[in-house]
């Protein structure tokens, strides 16, 4: 699953976990990205002391077997963490899902717990990237669709992977989980004290300055996206 942060990734990756025959795994390449980059994220160090800096071990997990074969592993992905030095060849081993937002409210999230942002650090540019790379071959969920109608979209994406729908997808028990990255203090607060999908609601967004550019040179990209997304 490929998201920009801010969107409902994490909440996603609750509900594929509490399926019982799933491993997830959370934004398993963040350190690599921190450590590139040499970006000030909050946690910065702690992420990358507990998680891997080199892409080649990374990707390697990604992409080998799991022990006990489990009937789905889980990967929730950054966009903004495929920066140019780390080759995406790998990426069409896998089964990939695009998971958008309208970038004003991404944005007008993402600053409240990091206040410098750009549009390369919200994802949206790299998951047009990505699209194309797969030759379109992608499908692309927008969360203001899925939280309309989780169950639904939870169904199809079951359908669309291959494996039986469970209603587990839909609530899970309040609080952290070991498998949550070491960043979760400092941006999971909402899905920590969640038990399962908000119901969807319009938000009334005011940006300026940076923020109000980092949306605008977003925008294109996701109208593009948008307008190929699933519809149920």
């Amino acid at each position: 699953m490929w998201s920009g942060p801010r969107n409902i990734s994490t909440a996603l990756m609750r509900a594929w976990e509490n399926r019982g025959d799933c491993v997830v795994v959370d934004e398993p390449l963040y350190a690599y990205y921190l450590f590139q980059t040499g970006l000030d994220h909050p946690g910065r160090d702690e992420v990358i002391a507990a998680g891997e800096t080199d892409w080649r071990a990374a990707v390697a997990a990604l992409t080998a077997p799991l022990p006990g074969n489990p009937a789905v592993h889980y990967q929730k992905h950054m966009t903004h963490h495929l920066i140019a030095q780390l080759p995406r060849d790998w990426i069409a081993s896998l089964h990939n899902v695009l998971l958008i937002r309208d970038p004003a409210e991404v944005v007008s999230s993402y600053v409240r717990s990091r206040a410098n942002v750009v549009a390369a650090d919200i994802g949206l540019v790299q998951q047009s990237e990505l699209y194309d790379q797969l030759g379109g071959d992608v499908p692309v969920i927008d969360s203001a669709d899925f939280l309309r109608a989780p169950r639904a979209y939870l169904q199809w994406l079951c359908e669309n992977v291959g494996v039986e729908f469970s209603d587990a997808m839909l609530h899970w028990p309040v609080g952290p989980r070991a498998s949550d990255g070491v960043w979760a203090r400092y941006w999971y607060d909402a899905v920590w004290a969640s038990t399962g999908f908000e119901p969807y609601r319009v938000r009334q967004v005011e940006l300026s300055g940076a923020a109000l550019a980092a949306a605008e040179q977003s925008r294109p990209h996701y109208e593009r996206l948008h307008a190929v997304r699933v519809q149920l």
